[in-house]
């Protein structure tokens, strides 16, 4: 089991903060998604014939993000939240990556409520999981990247674990040791919002309907709320 904590400091520099934490264990990421494929479908459809449109930076939802990105020194249209980067694609490109399933869900959850998400493989994780402010000596792995080392700025809030950090920049990228894949069967997938006074419920609906998708494909999967006033969970 692992615990995933909000530090102190970010909750006080952050105190309108709401994670949700949804865990998979025995995920069946080999099978079909039929639900999931019809679901990134008509985003793609949706998006190609003009009737919906993902959120850009002009939108509130993203907005927060981009300050909270500049509050610990990161330039938010240089180094995205990963919601606005998946957002840009789809508006460009008119269409998503496709990873495997698990991602796919997440990844289509996080574009359509324009909130940011990611995944660990809970088999890759060593001991908790907190978010935090980097102090200079941790290290990074991107995904995709296994040989590339990189060494947060102090103040940079991150994701660690006791090994090294699982995501830069509070959720711009993951790392490549936590990668989530067709192979993975226990998982915990995480959708943010550091303005719960407007976007708690959206942001709570966005976590049923990524539940929903997983709950046919895992042996069981659990829903855990992260803030401030309630700064850890175990899963």
């Amino acid at each position: 089991m692992a615990t995933f904590r909000i530090s102190p400091a970010v909750a006080a520099a952050f105190p309108d903060t709401l994670i949700a934490v949804v865990t998979a264990t025995g995920l069946r990421g080999g099978e079909p998604w039929p639900a999931t494929v019809a679901a990134l479908e008509d985003l793609e459809a949706q998006t190609a014939d003009g009737i919906w449109q993902p959120a850009d930076e002009s939108d509130p939802r993203i907005e927060a993000w981009h300050a909270a990105y500049r509050s610990f020194g990161t330039n938010p249209r240089r180094i995205r939240p990963s919601v606005d980067a998946l957002g840009r694609r789809l508006a460009k490109k008119r269409t998503l990556p496709r990873i495997n399933p698990a991602v796919d869900s997440y990844n289509t959850v996080s574009v359509r409520h324009g909130l940011p998400a990611g995944a660990f493989d809970l088999d890759h994780v060593t001991g908790d999981v907190e978010i935090r402010y980097a102090d200079g000596t941790e290290t990074f792995t991107p995904l995709g990247e296994p040989d590339t080392t990189e060494i947060p700025k102090p103040g940079e809030i991150i994701y660690t674990d006791t090994t090294d950090v699982l995501t830069r920049h509070w959720n711009h990228r993951d790392a490549h040791r936590t990668r989530v894949t067709e192979d993975s069967t226990r998982v915990s997938f995480v959708l943010e919002t550091v303005a719960a006074t407007r976007d708690g419920d959206l942001l709570k609906v966005a976590a049923e309907e990524l539940h929903g998708l997983l709950v046919p494909h895992t042996r069981q999967s659990t829903v855990h709320y992260l803030s401030p006033a309630h700064p850890d969970a175990t899963v």
